[in-house]
């Protein structure tokens, strides 16, 4: 565990000498195309059709599916018989109540404070409890704005139509958010119990809120722009008095963002400032804590394993194994901790998931969960659907194949709570997931992640230090960056 070559390992078929033949007869072929200039020919749609009317196949998926929901008419039996949630190693402590994002992109924040309240419920003795999700939500939000206005500030001189200044102002403050940058929030801001910040409207539906601050966001990065043009088209100011002039300019326009969104979200706590939090125990007993949302934090957070001290392994194939990559532009805290990825071989993912389960630690980690799964039954399995047999077809994309073509990414967060080893060799079958979509999704809010769907659509898990292989700590610390583009997949926000 843990030895990594420096190039990722390429899985390539093994074709026979027909095969090779049979691919490359047609183009060695005089055979002309049906359309010269590259058009939709309908003499192609008339031969395609005579193709399938004579398959029983093909004619039997159309008696069915043309009034059928795919994605329910092709769930394989056997995918739901093997895919039961039940695990052989889960934390020995169960959390609730099961959470729920709703209408918004926080996935990141629940699987968050759904790992971080395992600690606090375990000290306190509660029976359910939940961190205020919308808390860091309302400090993520803001800083985010912030982060977007000073890019457009250090990035002034480029052109509109320039493709970074338009990745910047596309969705410049996502709901979605890393690793990183949720420590970011909580060595700033701390955390505060739910019933201090409760959830609002505009947390729990968050498109409307978004929309707004997108519109003024992008208005204020029109006038920093143009304040920043005259300004040094005057001549009169140094480079140092020039940024501090648009840095004033900016704070004057981030009180706006301020403003809407105290209306609609609710006035913060203050991270410095004094709570009181009354709470009954899991035996109804009453109890009462008195501090600031930072003492929170410090209070409760994981004395053997922090987040601060928590970093992300990854699996990208596309990209060489053993190093530690960043993505240009991508934060929230201006000036605070990077986002950090040490890539490596899925296996050693997978390892660490074990470990730290075995070591009574819940596990964030982020996936592509629109991929082969299904919201009711809560199963992710590529093995769920029958669409190769139905459509008489071959889905062949590699994983950095899905990558490098924008068909997938990470987006969506998400805890591990368990894991089912076979008996015989200790490999992981499946594990069990606790998502933040509520009660009626899975079993109870649980699902369950088949091992190859570990292998095809997992591409984060969070580990501790203390619990990662030391090579890759090595790596991490080692503080040598290989700086990946801001539109790049490992950018996308779970």
């Amino acid at each position: 565990m843990g030895a990594a070559p420096s190039k990722p390992v390429q899985h390539v078929k093994i074709e026979s000498t027909d095969e090779k033949q049979n691919k490359l007869a047609p183009l060695s072929a005089s055979r002309a195309p049906v359309s010269a200039d590259g058009s939709l020919s309908l003499k192609n749609v008339t031969d395609w059709e005579a193709a399938a009317s004579a398959s029983p196949k093909t004619q039997l998926a159309r008696a069915i599916l043309s009034h059928s929901d795919i994605s329910s008419a092709l769930v394989r039996r056997e995918a739901q018989i093997a895919d039961v949630h039940v695990f052989n190693t889960e934390l020995d402590f169960k959390t609730g109540p099961i959470t729920n994002q709703r209408s918004s992109g926080r996935c990141w924040l629940f699987a968050t404070t759904n790992v971080l309240r395992y600690e606090i419920m375990k000290k306190l003795g509660l029976k359910e409890f939940q961190l205020s999700q919308s808390y860091l939500f309302f400090w993520d939000k803001l800083n985010k704005a912030n982060y977007y206005l000073e890019l457009s500030i250090q990035e002034a001189d480029r052109p509109l139509d320039d493709r970074l200044i338009g990745h910047l102002a596309g969705d410049l403050i996502s709901d979605g958010g890393q690793w990183d940058m949720v420590v970011n929030l909580l060595e700033n801001y701390g955390t505060v119990p739910q019933t201090i910040y409760p959830e609002s409207t505009h947390s729990s539906l968050s498109g409307p809120l978004n929309k707004l601050l997108k519109t003024k966001l992008r208005e204020h990065a029109l006038v920093l722009r143009d304040l920043s043009s005259s300004l040094r088209t005057s001549g009169q100011l140094s480079e140092r008095d020039i940024l501090a002039t648009l840095r004033t300019k900016k704070e004057e326009l981030l009180s706006e963002v301020y403003s809407v969104m105290s209306a609609t979200l609710g006035v913060p706590p203050q991270p410095n400032a004094k709570f009181v939090w009354d709470y009954y125990d899991k035996d109804g007993k009453a109890g009462r804590w008195e501090g600031t949302p930072k003492q929170f934090y410090a209070a409760f957070s994981n004395k053997s394993y922090p987040a601060v001290d928590s970093f992300s392994l990854i699996n990208d194939p596309r990209n060489a194994y053993s190093k530690l990559y960043t993505v240009d532009k991508l934060g929230n805290v201006w000036g605070g901790r990077p986002v950090l990825y040490v890539n490596t071989e899925i296996e050693n993912l997978k390892n660490a998931v074990v470990k730290t389960i075995k070591a009574g630690q819940p596990v964030f980690f982020g996936c592509d969960v629109g991929q082969f799964s299904e919201r009711i039954s809560g199963i992710m399995d590529t093995n769920l659907f029958e669409y190769e047999n139905a459509f008489d077809i071959s889905l062949s994309l590699s994983k950095a194949d899905r990558l490098r073509t924008n068909e997938s990414a990470m987006t969506h967060a998400m805890v591990i709570s368990g894991v089912h080893l076979d008996p015989q060799t200790g490999k992981p079958l499946r594990y069990k997931v606790e998502n933040s979509w509520g009660e009626a999704s899975g079993d109870k809010g649980f699902f369950v992640m088949s091992d190859r769907w570990f292998d095809e659509f997992v591409y984060q898990v969070v580990v501790p230090k203390a619990l990662a292989p030391k090579d890759l700590v090595k790596v991490f610390e080692g503080g040598e960056k290989v700086v990946l583009p801001p539109w790049d997949p490992m950018g996308s926000l779970a």
